[in-house]
């Protein structure tokens, strides 16, 4: 097991041994030691769900209402006036086949790939370089779209995308430790209340078992729900 450096466990020590209302979680997130970089703040969500089963399957995207800090490098692919209004929405790269090459090639320095949907059949045999980082267009994600140029700003402006993993665990970044309390908990209450309707009618149970705060160098904060 790791050593624990001096900074997390006097973290560590701070943590609530009991699950707290969401302010006072983010408060205890802001109270730990401070780090010499902007740490990112990620909320995980653990599901009863069964990943096995298709209808169970908890998937989608959400506009954060105050973005998550982060410039997101966006590719397209799209032709014509598409890929020229994908340009104008601030798109990083827009191509095709040539685009296509490159990412077969080993290029994915990118967090988002946006496709229109006749461009499938180029994106297509990609799937196993983009598949395995989470990158490949979906129409269920609604990266496969007509209107690209809007989903270029969704993203730009913070769009998240956000699956549940085979632990029936869903993750994602939410903002920054730098923003203001009252935007980290804008950010995480609409992830929280957007997962919360999504509840698959064939889940029996409890849906949401948990939810914990953390973010990238510091211990978890368990949320009262």
């Amino acid at each position: 097991m790791p050593k624990l450096t001096k900074r997390l466990k006097a973290s560590t020590a701070k943590k609530p041994k009991n699950p707290v209302p969401l302010a006072e979680a983010i408060e205890t997130l802001k109270g730990y030691d401070a780090t010499k970089f902007d740490q990112s703040v990620e909320v995980a969500m653990r599901l009863g769900v069964d990943h096995t089963q298709a209808d169970q399957i908890v998937r989608g995207s959400i506009v954060l209402p105050n973005g998550i800090g982060k410039d997101q490098r966006v590719v397209v692919f799209a032709k014509g006036p598409q890929a020229e209004a994908a340009t104008a929405a601030g798109a990083d790269e827009v191509g095709d086949e040539e685009l296509a090459k490159k990412i077969l090639g080993g290029w994915t320095d990118f967090d988002v790939c946006i496709a229109a949907p006749d461009m499938m059949k180029v994106v297509g045999p990609l799937g196993r370089v983009l598949g395995p980082r989470g990158l490949m267009p979906s129409p269920r994600a609604g990266t496969v779209t007509p209107d690209v140029a809007k989903t270029v700003e969704e993203y730009k402006a913070g769009k998240v995308e956000f699956r549940n993993d085979k632990g029936g665990n869903i993750h994602a970044i939410v903002g920054k430790l730098s923003f203001d309390s009252d935007k980290l908990n804008e950010n995480i209450q609409a992830f929280i209340d957007r997962i919360i309707s999504m509840k698959p009618s064939a889940v029996k149970g409890v849906y949401v078992k948990s939810v914990h705060l953390s973010a990238t160098m510091s211990p978890s904060v368990c949320v009262a729900i």
